[in-house]
C-alpha cells in the first residue's frame, strides 16, 4: 500500500474540516491531507439558494441515512440526510445562520467542557463571519463567510410577526446577538446571491497552497494506531487502497455519524459491542456512538387566501430564467429562499431557555413548476413549523458490521419522554394559534394540517407520531467532558480520550443540543479547535 506523509490528517470535508483546512496551512510548511468520501461540489444545484429544496427532495449529495424504525413516531424510519460533498451538509442545508443561545455554552462549560463558555467562544463566532451590518460586540465584519438578512419579501413574513406580537411573543432584531428570544428576520449563508458553504468560504481560498492536498472520492476505513497513538488512516481511492500517515494528529470531521463509526471500526469503543463484529477493543470508551440528540420538528400547514409571490416565479418560463439569472449574476429570484423569518420562543413561563424554534415557509407544500395550459398553477399555501430544541431523549449509533462499507444503525430514540412529547405538542399548539390570530389569519383560508378535527391532546399526539420529521441537526455521538465524565469520548481540548494524536472535530462532540440551526456552531468549533490544534490562544 502507497503511503505518504502529512502533518495533519483530516478526514471529512465538511463544515469542520474547510474550517480547519484552512486555518491550518495558514501557518507555512504546515502540510494538510484533506480527505473526502464524495466528490466537488460543482452541481449547479448546489451554488442556488433556491436549489435546496431540489437537493433535499431528491436525496443529492448525501450519504442516504434514515433511522431505524422509531418506536414513538408510529414505527417510521426517519430520513437522516448528511452531506456526502465538498463543503459537507454546509452544501446541501437551508443556509440558516443561528448561533444558539448564550444558555447553551455556559450549560457546557458548567458541566464540565472547561473553556467553552459563551463569553470563551464568542469570538470563534465573531471570527468565522462577515454580517452585512459590520463588527459589533457580538458580530463579526471581514470572516470568511457571508451572513446576510433574507431578501425574501411577502405580506405574510410581516403577518406573522404582527401575529406573534399579539400573542406576546417578543421581538428580537438580531437573534445572534444580544437577545436570542422572540422572532425575527432569518439570516443565511448567502454571498452575492450564492450559497457560501463552508467549501467556499473556508476550503476555496486556500486550495492554491501547497501544503495542502485535498482528495475525493475517498472512503477512509481505519484509524492506524500505534502503541496508544494515532498515526494515520487506512482508505480506499479509485479501488486501491492508501495509507496516510499523519506525523502530528488524525483529526475526524466526518460528522455524527459517520465519526462514532470509524472509531468503533479503529477499535475505540464499547468492548463488548465491538465483539460483536470481532473488532479488537484499542481502547475502550464506552460513550461512542451513545448520547445521539437531534430537533424533532412538526408542522401546521395552510391553505392560502390569495395568492402569493412566489407562485408566478415557479411558472416554468420564469423558473428557468430565474436559474440561469442566478447562477450567472446572483440575483433575481432563485437567489433567495421563501422562509423570511424564525423564531425563539418557550413553550411555557417555566422553562429557562426558549425550548421552541419556529420555521416558515411561504409556498404551499408539494409545489412544483407549473406552465399553463399543460399543467395548472398549484394552489397556494404556508407552513409553520414548530421545532422542539432541547429534547431529553438519547439514541445511538451502532455498527452493523465490521465492512466500512456497511450503513450504520441510527435509532434517534424521538419522543422517549413525557417531557418531550408534552413539548413538541406545545409547540405544535403555539403555531394553530399563530395561524388563527390576526393578521396572519387573515392570509388563511383553511387548516390543512393537522386540520379542523384534530384538537385533543390525544389526537394532536396522534398527529404527531404520523407526521414528525428531523430539522436535521444531529449531534452528541463523540460527547465532550471532562475526566469525570465516564461517557465523554474526547475532553474539552477535543483529543480522543486514551489516544495521542487524534482528536474529533465536529457536531459530534457538542455533548448537548444547542438552541437552534447547528452549521454555525461546528463552524465555531472548527475555529476553536484550529487554535487548540496551533497552540494558540483566543484573541477577543
Amino acid at each position: 500500500m502507497p503511503t505518504k506523509s502529512y502533518d495533519y490528517v483530516i478526514v471529512g470535508a465538511g463544515s469542520a474540516g474547510c474550517t480547519l483546512a484552512r486555518r491550518l496551512t495558514e501557518d507555512a510548511g504546515t502540510r494538510v491531507l484533506l480527505l473526502e468520501a464524495g466528490g466537488w461540489d460543482r452541481d449547479p444545484w448546489i451554488k442556488i439558494p433556491i436549489g435546496w429544496g431540489r437537493i433535499l427532495e431528491r436525496r443529492l449529495h448525501d450519504w442516504m441515512y434514515f433511522t431505524e424504525p422509531e418506536p414513538a413516531l408510529d414505527n417510521r424510519r426517519i430520513e437522516c440526510a448528511r452531506g456526502k460533498v465538498i463543503g459537507g451538509s454546509s452544501s446541501i442545508n437551508a443556509m440558516a445562520y443561528v448561533r444558539g443561545n448564550r444558555g447553551d455554552y455556559d450549560r457546557w462549560a458548567k458541566q464540565g467542557c472547561a473553556g467553552w463558555s459563551y463569553d470563551e467562544v464568542l469570538p470563534y463566532f465573531r471570527r468565522q463571519e462577515t454580517w452585512e451590518g459590520g463588527a459589533g460586540e457580538f458580530r463579526g465584519g471581514d470572516g470568511p463567510l457571508t451572513v446576510q438578512t433574507t431578501t425574501f419579501r411577502d405580506a405574510l413574513i410581516d403577518a406573522c410577526l404582527a401575529s406573534g406580537a399579539a400573542l406576546q411573543m417578543p421581538a428580537t432584531p438580531d437573534y445572534n446577538g444580544a437577545q436570542q428570544e422572540g422572532l425575527g428576520l432569518m439570516q443565511q449563508t448567502i454571498r452575492d446571491g450564492r450559497r457560501c458553504s463552508a467549501a467556499e468560504a473556508y476550503l476555496r481560498p486556500a486550495l492554491g497552497r501547497a501544503d495542502l492536498t485535498v482528495e475525493t472520492g475517498a472512503a477512509v476505513n481505519r484509524v492506524a494506531l500505534e502503541a496508544g497513538r494515532a498515526v494515520g488512516v487506512a482508505y480506499e481511492w479509485g479501488g486501491d487502497t492508501r495509507v496516510a500517515h499523519a506525523e502530528r494528529e488524525v483529526i475526524l470531521c466526518g460528522g455524527v455519524i459517520n465519526s462514532p463509526q470509524l472509531l468503533m471500526l479503529s477499535g475505540i469503543g464499547d468492548p463488548d459491542r465491538l465483539a460483536e463484529h470481532d473488532i479488537r477493543a484499542a481502547i475502550a470508551l464506552p460513550g461512542v456512538g451513545r448520547n445521539l440528540q437531534d430537533h424533532l420538528s412538526v408542522l401546521a400547514d395552510f391553505a392560502r387566501a390569495g395568492q402569493g409571490p412566489f407562485v408566478a416565479t415557479l411558472r416554468l418560463d420564469r423558473v428557468v430564467a430565474a436559474l440561469a439569472r442566478c447562477y450567472w449574476f446572483g440575483t433575481g429570484p432563485a437567489a433567495e429562499t421563501p422562509s423570511g423569518w424564525t423564531g425563539f420562543v418557550k413553550s411555557r413561563p417555566d422553562v429557562e431557555l426558549p425550548d421552541i424554534q419556529f420555521l416558515f415557509r411561504a409556498v404551499a407544500t408539494g409545489a412544483a413548476p407549473y406552465l399553463p395550459p399543460f399543467k395548472r398553477a398549484f394552489a397556494d399555501g404556508f407552513s409553520l413549523r414548530a421545532v422542539m430544541l432541547r429534547p431529553e431523549s438519547r439514541g445511538e449509533i451502532v455498527l452493523s458490521s465490521a465492512d466500512p462499507r456497511a450503513p450504520v444503525r441510527i435509532r434517534q430514540n424521538f419522543l422517549a419522554t413525557d417531557n418531550d412529547k408534552r413539548t413538541i405538542r406545545d409547540g405544535l399548539k403555539l403555531v394553530r394559534r399563530m395561524g388563527a390570530t390576526p393578521p396572519l389569519a387573515d392570509f388563511v383560508a383553511r387548516e390543512l394540517k393537522p386540520g379542523p378535527g384534530v384538537e385533543s391532546d390525544a389526537e394532536l399526539d396522534a398527529y404527531i407520531r404520523a407526521t414528525a420529521a428531523t430539522a436535521h441537526h444531529p449531534l452528541g455521538t463523540c460527547k465532550m467532558g471532562s475526566d469525570s465524565d465516564a461517557m465523554a469520548v474526547v475532553d474539552p481540548e477535543l483529543r480522543v480520550r486514551g489516544v495521542a494524536g487524534l482528536r474529533v472535530v465536529d457536531a459530534s462532540v457538542m455533548p448537548d443540543l444547542v438552541g437552534g440551526n447547528i452549521n454555525a456552531p461546528t463552524i465555531m468549533i472548527a475555529e476553536k479547535a484550529a487554535d487548540m490544534i496551533r497552540g494558540r490562544a483566543s484573541s477577543r
